[in-house]
């Protein structure tokens, strides 16, 4: 789960990133900085993306490894177990054998998450469901016994309180001889297919070693120790990519050179974008640190261990490198004598940290860059707003013939004027609006409404512009339709970008329909037109900021990119969604979703 939450931070990121890099107002230095930046996401995000499989691999070597290592078979059952319970994130587990003479279940491993051996003969488990796995040969996988008709009858499932639980067979040659059983009682939900399929792993593993009461011959122990590592590595990985902040950044790395090294005390140097030398930005004692000589000793090798004041204590630096360049540098101190091994983990510790630094610091950049241009937006709109309300006022009193009588001529540049005023009060009221939202400050007001007024206020608002192109609307809307939890206003600026949407882009004496329905805990909208459709390439980019295409009958039309953007955003902040489905030259399906219950906003 923590790795899907980060995989979304990493889809978001990359989202704005490569957003940011296409906007023309920006130098060019910084598009193509951004451009970079979204390379360096994507391979970090590879990194990631093996990590889970990596570890669920270094477990089955590790249990392979401990069923060829020890003649002590209640020994490799508990391991076998302490891996399927850690691996899983189960709450205990059992494994349970056949008895050759009373043909029963026996208990011949029990053992919880914090690896301790259960002492009770009497596990709390259902026995129906270790007989059925036996008796069929198949494993069986619930999230929830509780609710699963398979097991929700059975007295057992119930007295216990079971949610999920795993259950797989112990065969050999076709013959059952036990069952390995996990559950967690305290949640529901925990376990996969893929958790079934590596338990069956383990459960062959365990019922050849039980079957022939012996174990493989011993492996090679640089395998144990390259597979700890890659478990270790994998581990650190995943700490380091959980947050995009620097603190967390620092001091997981920090954290992490001190365990892994052995060492007593730790730093962390980084090297400012504006200072020409490094600081101490993570570790106790930063006056025992001598910054130039990390410095000089970072310009002849890729470590060195190095004097300290201290006879007793001996000191190892790593740098942190990020294309080449030098940002800084991980140190480490001890009582003791740093080894090979303790050089190569600092060494690939260091790399690791760069890239997760780099990115933190490049987050940072970007949320700062946001922030600013979110503030400007927000000053310059707000300043706008001042002379466009003059030009607008004085304009109509002009055209009422408040200044004199008014000639056909200047009627019409006057008219050119309000309309182009009109158009700019649009951008500054969707630039106003999406600066507030980025900046958390836009306030809804949601309450339960009914969606047949607003659609139907939304028609009669724009009834003058489908007229002037002769456009027929087609209400069809569910007559049990419920009311939706959203804000009156903001719905009607969502429903009126979309109707004005399909006006534009829909020739003369085409036609419009707007469908209502209800779905599950959601009300569905459709504002469909036949009109001149979005080609396939576009259609993946219509809700980001400033994006228009280059079909030349789009571009005919009026219009800044903005609509769609600030309309996605405002369904989203309501607790809906919304889509788009759109031939070329048939025409376009744009719907959105409002949920029937109140929503809690975060």
């Amino acid at each position: 789960m923590a790795q899907d939450l980060q995989q979304e931070k990493f889809r978001v990121l990359r989202t704005e990133l490569e957003s940011l890099a296409k906007l023309d107002t920006l130098p060019e230095g910084t598009r193509n900085s951004l451009g970079q930046a979204v390379q360096k996401l994507d391979d970090v995000s590879m990194v990631l993306d093996t990590s889970t499989e990596q570890l669920r691999l270094a477990a089955i070597y590790r249990v392979s490894q401990a069923l060829s290592s020890s003649l002590d078979l209640d020994q490799v059952l508990n391991q076998v177990m302490d891996a399927v319970i850690s691996l899983t994130g189960a709450e205990r587990g059992f494994l349970m054998l056949v008895d050759p003479k009373t043909n029963q279940l026996n208990l011949r491993a029990a053992r919880n998450i914090e690896q301790e051996t259960l002492l009770s003969k009497n596990p709390e488990i259902s026995q129906t469901v270790l007989e059925s796995v036996l008796k069929s040969g198949k494993g069986v996988v619930t999230t929830d016994a509780q609710t699963d008709p398979r097991f929700a009858k059975h007295d057992s499932v119930m007295f216990y309180a079971l949610r999920s639980l795993l259950c797989a067979p112990l065969s050999v040659r076709g013959r059952g001889i036990g069952v390995i059983y996990v559950d967690n009682r305290a949640q529901s939900g925990l376990f996969t297919r893929d958790d079934l399929e590596l338990l069956n792993t383990f459960a062959v593993q365990a019922a050849i070693a039980i079957d022939n009461a012996r174990l493989y011959t011993q492996t090679d122990q640089a395998l144990v120790e390259r597979i700890t590592e890659l478990e270790t590595l994998t581990q650190i990985d995943q700490e380091l990519n959980a947050s995009l902040e620097i603190n967390h950044v620092l001091e997981i790395s920090h954290r992490w050179a001190i365990r892994g090294s052995g060492a007593t005390q730790g730093w962390i140097l980084l090297a400012g974008s504006e200072l020409p030398t490094m600081q101490v930005v993570a570790g106790a004692n930063h006056e025992s640190v001598d910054i130039q000589a990390v410095m000089a000793l970072l310009e002849k090798t890729s470590y060195q261990a190095i004097p300290t004041t201290q006879s007793q204590t001996s000191r190892l630096v790593a740098p942190l490198k990020q294309a080449d360049k030098i940002i800084g540098a991980l140190m480490v101190e001890s009582e003791k004598s740093f080894s090979e091994a303790n050089v190569q983990f600092l060494t690939r510790l260091a790399a690791r940290a760069a890239i997760a630094i780099e990115k933190a610091r490049l987050y940072q950049a970007v949320q700062q860059a946001n922030l600013a241009k979110s503030k400007f937006v927000s000053v310059v709109s707000h300043e706008l707003r001042i002379p466009m309300t003059s030009i607008k006022g004085y304009t109509d009193l002009i055209l009422k013939g408040a200044a004199g009588e008014v000639s056909d001529q200047q009627s019409k540049f006057l008219e050119i004027i309000q309309n182009n005023v009109g158009r700019m009060s649009v951008l500054v009221s969707d630039l106003s609006d999406i600066s507030r939202i980025e900046m958390g400050r836009l306030k809804l007001e949601p309450a339960m409404v009914q969606l047949h007024e607003y659609i139907e206020e939304t028609i009669q608002r724009l009834q003058h512009r489908l007229a002037e192109k002769k456009h027929i609307t087609e209400l069809k809307l569910s007559e049990a339709l419920p009311a939706v939890f959203a804000d009156p206003d903001r719905l009607v600026q969502v429903l009126t970008n979309l109707v004005s949407n399909a006006n534009k882009y829909t020739p003369e004496g085409g036609k419009i329909r707007i469908r209502a329905r209800q779905e599950g805990e959601f009300v569905r909208i459709e504002v469909i037109d036949n009109g001149i459709g979005i080609q396939a390439e576009d259609q993946a980019k219509l809700f980001t900021q400033f994006f228009r295409s280059d079909d030349p009958l789009v571009r005919e039309q009026q219009g800044w990119g903005l609509g769609l953007n600030l309309t996605k955003r405002l369904i989203e902040l309501m607790g809906g969604t919304i889509r788009a489905e759109s031939v070329p030259g048939k025409g376009s399906n744009f719907w959105f979703t409002l949920p029937i219950r109140e929503v809690i906003q975060p």
